[in-house]
């Protein structure tokens, strides 16, 4: 599959590795230049390109940038993007990395609120998950306890595709629900950084409060 992965930090690099190790045809770009990726391309097999290059002829294009970058992403860097293309959002709102923003405080769920600035629908997953964890944590379907990661959206066929790609990846899957329930695994909810297996991730799920806590708060 192409896949085209926006943000090389710790979840996109680590991504981008265990992507290329699978078979996948992945580009990957940052904020700084692809000539700043030579390291990871020469590591992975991975085509360094600028991040209006990334989504060319990909099927899923993964955003993993600080949510205060997304309004800064190039403008149409979806439209050489194969048809249906898949987006997943990683990113979390942090206000003291990313300053207040009133729509997020207001109770607008985070990836609703990218959405909104890339003007494409979203699939939200992996923003609980520890960039280490996609490295070492993935086992064989059936594994007993295996982790399960919550995968939020609106669009089952486009749901499906990133639940078969994290179970590629060595992960079960637990629905999350549409995008508008994506505040179920928002940081600060009980699936946030939780490694468990599909039931304790199906029960923080539910037990989840909308009331984003303090810690998370502008």
């Amino acid at each position: 599959m192409k896949i085209g992965i926006i943000g090389a930090g710790n979840i996109g690099g680590n991504l981008t590795r265990r992507l290329t190790a699978l078979g996948h045809e992945v580009s990957v770009a940052n904020s700084r230049g692809p000539q700043t990726l030579t390291a990871l391309a020469e590591e992975t097999g991975a085509t360094p390109v600028t991040a209006s290059e990334a989504a060319k002829g990909a099927q899923v294009v993964v955003v993993t940038v600080p949510l205060k970058a997304v309004p800064d992403l190039p403008a149409g860097f979806l439209d050489g993007a194969a048809e249906g293309v898949t987006v997943i959002d990683t990113g979390n709102y942090y206000p003291q990395r990313d300053g207040r923003i009133a729509a997020i405080e207001d109770g607008l769920p985070e990836s609703r609120w990218t959405e909104q600035q890339i003007g494409h629908p979203v699939i939200k997953a992996f923003n609980g998950t520890y960039a280490q964890d996609i490295l070492d944590r993935g086992r064989p379907q059936g594994t007993p306890d295996r982790q399960a990661l919550p995968v939020a959206g609106d669009d089952p066929a486009a749901k499906q595709a990133v639940r078969d790609l994290i179970d590629e990846l060595g992960f079960d899957t637990v629905d999350g629900g549409g995008l508008d329930d994506s505040w179920r695994q928002q940081p600060g909810t009980p699936v946030y950084g939780n490694r468990g297996d599909a039931d304790a991730i199906t029960k923080g799920l539910a037990e989840a409060s909308p009331e984003r806590t303090a810690e998370f708060r502008a």
